[in-house]
């Protein structure tokens, strides 16, 4: 399973390709409770096909409905859901909140085609990028995003939403909790890549939806792998894998590094890592060690909780007194 968004993009890219027109929606803002945040993506074709979200379904199926019955044949449209409006959609959210929905009519043109190319590059790339949306002509831009601020602004001329690499996990080392930590991360929307050298370790695993490799985390890592929305986590107790793979982790903007051990493994590790692999004290800082939430885990699936939690934790800003 792919990344929420980039799947949109993909099946946009594809269906452009194979000539369809797409409709390309977009979340602008939020009032509210609301179930995907400003920014998300939405992507429909004529005959009702669609992938991603924005809302839990009471949405979709209003703007499937529309869509099929012939509306939206305008380049660009703009509703509002959920606050009751005689003019607008009769869609009241489970949530109470409302939404605000930016809907682009897309072509099988080769510019649109190319702009989805981009968009797609952009989701799977390095670097961030803003898309700015002409509100009165659809016309659509892409450029480098060199600064921080809201996912989503917008004027009554244009509306501007900051991409960038979707989220990504690398596994280092198969093992029952890695397994686990793949299958829950996967489940959350993230990018996933196990990688372990070892032949033997493969046999009888099976991973759908997880990209594999065969070869040393740390030389996967060291190939330019991580971005800064990659976590790095190291879960198989084995510190010829888990110590190499912390040296070059710490090389890479990831957002969270962490391995898996006791207090006092953890202490002896970052003795090692300063001593042989010549760790600074502010790169031995950056690990998370022992990794993840103290929840008391026990099972691999436990532990793999306590691993997903702790990342998004730090994904989202939230210091652990604020839990």
């Amino acid at each position: 399973m792919q990344h929420l968004d980039l799947q949109v993009i993909e099946r946009a890219l594809d269906w452009a390709r194979d000539g369809e027109t797409v409709w390309l929606c977009t979340v602008l803002a939020t009032f509210g409770s609301s179930p995907r945040e400003p920014g998300s993506l939405f992507v429909a074709r004529g005959d009702g096909r669609h992938a991603g979200s924005l809302s839990g379904g009471c949405i979709e199926e209003d703007f499937l409905e529309r869509l099929t019955q012939g509306a939206f044949g305008a380049p660009i449209t703009t509703l509002r859901y959920g606050d009751g409006h005689a003019d607008g959609p009769s869609v009241t959210l489970p949530c109470d909140g409302i939404l605000d929905v930016l809907i682009e009519r897309l072509p099988p043109t080769r510019e649109n085609v190319s702009h989805l190319e981009a968009l797609y590059d952009v989701l799977r790339g390095q670097h961030p990028a803003i898309r700015e949306v002409d509100l009165a002509t659809g016309f659509a831009t892409l450029a480098n995003d060199d600064n921080e601020g809201p996912r989503v602004t917008r004027d009554e001329r244009q509306a501007q939403m900051r991409l960038g690499p979707v989220a990504r996990l690398i596994v280092a080392g198969l093992s029952p909790v890695s397994i686990a930590c793949a299958e829950f991360a996967r489940s959350l929307g993230f990018e996933v890549i196990v990688c372990d050298p070892r032949e033997e370790a493969w046999e009888d695993v099976a991973l759908p939806g997880v990209r594999t490799r065969r070869e040393l985390p740390s030389a996967f890592i060291a190939s330019g792998a991580s971005h800064a929305a990659t976590a790095i986590v190291a879960l198989t107790h084995d510190p010829r894998l888990d110590d190499l793979t912390m040296i070059e982790a710490v090389r890479t903007p990831a957002f969270y590094i962490g391995v898996m051990g006791s207090q006092r493994t953890s202490t002896a590790r970052a003795e090692r890592l300063a001593r042989t692999g010549g760790l600074s004290e502010e790169e031995i800082a950056r690990l998370h060690m022992p990794i993840g939430l103290a929840l008391g885990s026990k099972t691999p699936a436990e532990i793999a909780l306590a691993v997903m939690a702790d990342i998004v934790r730090v994904r989202r800003g939230k210091t652990r007194d604020a839990l």
